[in-house]
């Protein structure tokens, strides 16, 4: 993990703001350009193992390629893949958010109340879940760039705080009782379309241009390339690190808006270890945990990995603890391959 933040030196003047996004967007140093490389490598050989993965399943599970199925991979991916895209931006900050899943609980479930208890209008309801998302991860960013905690302990904290309101809300009973038109969100289509698949492309788009076009994501770079370094340039650390865990908690309300849709009800069991199939995710993708390194194209693929690897698991009846661990040494050996490159460009330099 990257260095905390420290107390930020102030708003950047127009120079000083102008040499920060310069070095961001054109890097110039050979460390930039072959960190990039690397990721490169790493998105070029998670696409290789997705598509290894989904020929193979195709071979050994003739229901894998049935049009029912297909669709269901589709919505189960929706949900991971948005959330993947928050935590991408806080990865490259060299933070982690280890409370998406129950983040994404305790919205689905609330924004579920809303509609079923308070008659909210479903658009309205699926804000709330987003809002609620947004609280959560406006508290992490406080307590990570302003209370000073590690973004691992504030986070975890979160995990179980998130979780705790989920079961105080609901008494750990499902919530039912939203309107019919609230599937559509998880189960909807759009010509041949299905909704969720739409929303995936909607969020990375604007995850993308997030990453390459704003402050944020530029910053975001540099941060978790030397956190002390952009402080003494003039990045507003704070802010940034703070907005950076808010856009993760919204994503992770939607994430959690989807899945209620999908069976028009809150559970509040659901998205315990999602996170670890998130992070995942964005660490198959090529993003680096040591920060400064990471992509939104890189976290889908990863999404869609660890979705197809979970997908034809449950086709070849293969149990979810076999599963889980099976994602545990995937991440493994994603984590070591950054850390051997690191380590060899290191030795080289």
């Amino acid at each position: 993990m990257s260095e905390q933040p420290g107390k930020d030196e102030g708003a950047p003047q127009d120079g000083g703001a102008t040499a920060v996004e310069a070095a961001a967007d054109r890097p110039g140093l050979l460390g930039g350009l072959t960190d990039r490389m690397q990721g490169a490598v790493s998105q070029v050989a998670a696409a290789g193992a997705l598509i290894v993965v989904f020929v193979a399943l195709s071979i050994v599970a003739p229901s894998f390629l049935t049009a029912d199925n297909l669709f269901n991979l589709g919505s189960q991916t929706s949900v991971n893949a948005v959330m993947a895209v928050g935590v991408t931006l806080v990865i490259i900050t060299g933070g982690i958010d280890l409370s998406v899943g129950s983040v994404a609980a305790l919205s689905g479930v609330l924004g579920v109340m809303l509609m079923a208890d308070f008659g909210f209008h479903p658009l309205l309801g699926i804000l709330g879940g987003i809002l609620v998302g947004a609280a959560a991860g406006l508290v992490n960013g406080l307590l990570v760039s302003t209370v000073g905690l590690p973004p691992f302990i504030a986070t975890l904290g979160m995990l179980s705080v998130a979780r705790g309101l989920v079961l105080i809300a609901t008494g750990a009973v499902a919530v039912f009782g939203a309107p019919e038109s609230f599937r559509l969100l998880g189960q909807g289509v759009l010509g041949p379309i299905p909704v969720p698949v739409l929303l995936i492309v909607l969020v990375a788009v604007a995850g993308h241009l997030v990453l390459t076009r704003t402050r944020l994501g530029r910053y975001a770079y540099v941060m978790g390339s030397n956190m002390e370094a952009a402080r003494l340039s003039g990045v507003p650390v704070r802010k940034h690190t703070t907005w950076v865990y808010v856009v993760a908690g919204s994503l992770a309300g939607l994430g959690g808006m989807i899945a209620a849709s999908r069976i028009n009800s809150g559970q509040p069991n659901f998205g315990e270890g999602l996170e670890l199939d998130v992070i995942a995710a964005v660490v198959i993708g090529g993003a680096s945990l040591f920060g400064g390194r990471g992509t939104v194209l890189g976290s889908l693929i990863g999404a869609f990995l660890v979705a197809v690897i979970r997908n034809g698991a449950v086709q070849l009846n293969i149990g979810t603890f076999y599963q889980n661990v099976l994602i545990g040494v995937i991440i493994w050996l994603a984590v070591w391959w950054d850390f051997y490159q690191r380590r060899k460009l290191a030795g080289d330099a």
